[in-house]
């Protein structure tokens, strides 16, 4: 149930999640290696990344096929920055195939994607504002989500409606997503989810019901990788424990259990 990738570091393109790798999300569309659910990716894919000219990131969503967008590889060769995020996607049966269901998902700074399933009954009661109702986190609006609720019937836009207005009343990125996967997966307790996000200086992940992994290079140039597989043979990619918590910074990445 999708795939997606993300990078913390010194620039780069986002064509070094999508086409460069060996294994990046291009591939991973049509053959992923790991995929617990699914065959194949082919129901969307969307990107996010952060321009230092603009507050909020970019994001660019299309609900076809990543390899039917004939202008997505000189697109993935242009956009660069120093924290990426994509993904492509697996709808769970009775999902609707749609732009504003497919990650990432985004709310200010935040950008959110989500690997797996999981009832919308189990999030429905944190959807809206916790310091005080539906969207009333007190600053304008930086998607459809931002108004306090979902912006898909989806399940993943559900929960991002969940995590967004955790961002609004004041959490770090890694306790949002904390917060709602331990609840979503107490109430739904075949849920699968892995979430991957980032505010554009570092991310945060869990593994909950299928795989992740980081790889970094401490290297001049390098950064921190988080991917839901390897992207690429190289040596050092590390498997996130199932229901842990990722944060990433550049000071480095630190796993915790949920």
């Amino acid at each position: 149930m999708c795939r997606h990738a993300a990078w913390l570091g010194a620039p780069r393109t986002l064509t070094s999640l999508i086409h460069e790798p060996g294994n990046g999300l291009f591939k991973q569309s049509y053959a992923p290696r790991l995929q617990r659910y699914g065959t194949v990716n082919a129901d969307g894919y969307g990107m996010g990344w952060y321009d230092p000219d603009h507050p909020e990131p970019v994001r660019y969503r299309r609900s076809v096929p990543i390899w039917t967008d004939a202008n997505l590889p000189a697109l993935a060769r242009i956009a660069r920055s120093h924290c990426l995020l994509a993904a492509v996607r697996s709808a769970t049966v009775g999902m609707p195939v749609e732009e504003t269901a497919t990650a990432p998902f985004t709310d200010g700074r935040w950008l959110l994607s989500h690997n797996g399933r999981v009832a919308r009954d189990a999030v429905g009661d944190l959807v809206g504002d916790p310091a005080g109702g539906p969207g009333s986190g007190g600053e304008p609006a930086g998607g459809a989500e931002s108004a306090g609720g979902p912006e898909s019937s989806c399940d993943s836009a559900w929960l991002a409606a969940a995590v967004f207005p955790r961002r609004r009343a004041g959490l770090p990125l890694g306790d949002a997503l904390a917060e709602v996967v331990s609840h979503a997966g107490a109430k739904d307790p075949g849920a699968r989810l892995n979430l991957l996000a980032c505010d554009g200086s570092s991310l945060a992940a869990t593994a909950w019901g299928d795989t992740l992994f980081f790889h970094r290079d401490d290297r001049p140039g390098g950064g921190v990788l988080v991917a839901s597989e390897p992207l690429d043979e190289r040596p050092g990619w590390r498997a996130v424990p199932d229901r842990s918590l990722l944060l990433a910074s550049p000071g480095g990445v630190h796993v915790q259990p949920l």
